[in-house]
């Protein structure tokens, strides 16, 4: 279940409790009476099955709640109630199925925005994937592909796409435009210091290596990008957030962009070039397999988007 925040002027208190009341995918309601300071009036509590969530909310901005006042969503994790599992029973449809839009919006701007935690992580994941070219080791390859950060980006993106967030897209774009040549620029530094120091020769390159994979691009590669982008969707709409691990997994963004580095700076440009390919064709089919995922769950759009700016914060 959700845990419901309501900060409403007093005029419109009665109109949201009854509001709550009235439906039943609520459950232990609770009014405090001039509780807000800033903006002033009541505050509303209930817990929301997840399921109702996005029609509770649309019908809260319907009364202007969004602008007058404020509403905030939090994940319960345990609920031990007999209302609250009524609430759960009585609430058309599964939770995990249940898409709460405006919390999908809040998830994907605050995983896009371009800041130094963005590229720290986005480079150390591209050094990984160099030392894993290098030292022909696929272990460390995986382990660049769950460090790297890039997936919210690409689902921001996504999310833009279908609910016509054009700032949502603008600000993901310039996260990854950014974020990628920065980190490919401190690897192919890091490739010039490792080489500088003898750590590795021009021939790490040569022949044939377990790693190889990173750079050949093929329909598998495209087939892989598909279905990742949607395991990452349907996980990032359900809030099993646990199955985002096999997407990082799954996927050579990262990976590509680390060889890309090191290629260019060993002058091996053949691979260069098949090690960006391999980049751009996971980022735009993880962005393609999830935009369709997101139009095929709009069927449960019940909210209308009020424009509000991205949180910069």
């Amino acid at each position: 279940m959700l845990h419901l925040r309501v900060i409403c002027p007093r005029e419109v208190t009665d109109d949201v409790v009854g509001l709550l009341s009235e439906h039943p995918g609520t459950a232990h309601i609770v009014r405090l009476h001039s509780a807000a300071v800033v903006p002033p009036g009541d505050v509303i509590e209930a817990d929301v099955a997840r399921e109702s969530a996005d029609e509770i909310i649309s019908a809260l901005c319907e009364l202007g709640i969004d602008h007058t006042g404020g509403i905030t969503l939090e994940q319960i994790d345990t609920a031990l109630s007999d209302h609250a599992d009524r609430a759960e029973q009585d609430a058309p449809g599964d939770p995990a199925d249940a898409v709460v839009w405006d919390e999908l919006l809040g998830r994907s701007g605050e995983e896009s925005r371009l800041n130094a935690t963005f590229v720290s992580l986005l480079s150390i994941a591209c050094l990984l994937a160099a030392v894993g070219v290098i030292t022909n080791s696929p272990v460390t390859i995986v382990g660049a592909m769950v460090v790297g950060p890039e997936f919210g980006p690409l689902a921001a993106i996504a999310v833009g796409l279908v609910r016509r967030r054009w700032d949502l897209v603008r600000r993901a774009s310039l996260a990854l435009a950014v974020g990628f040549p920065v980190a490919m620029v401190v690897t192919a530094l890091g490739t010039v210091a490792g080489s500088g120091v003898g750590l590795f020769d021009a021939g790490a390159l040569r022949g044939e290596h377990q790693v190889d994979f990173v750079y050949q691009v093929g329909p598998w590669s495209l087939i892989v990008a598909l279905l990742a982008g949607a395991a990452g969707m349907l996980s990032m709409t359900s809030a099993k957030s646990a199955v985002l691990v096999g997407v990082f997994i799954s996927v050579t963004t990262v990976p590509a962009a680390g060889y890309a580095s090191v290629a260019a700076i060993l002058g091996d440009w053949a691979r260069f070039g098949e090690s960006v390919g391999q980049l751009a064709v996971n980022l735009v089919g993880i962005v393609v397999a999830a935009v369709l995922v997101l139009v095929l769950r709009r069927e449960t759009w019940t909210t209308r988007d009020a424009g509000r700016p991205l949180s910069t914060g």
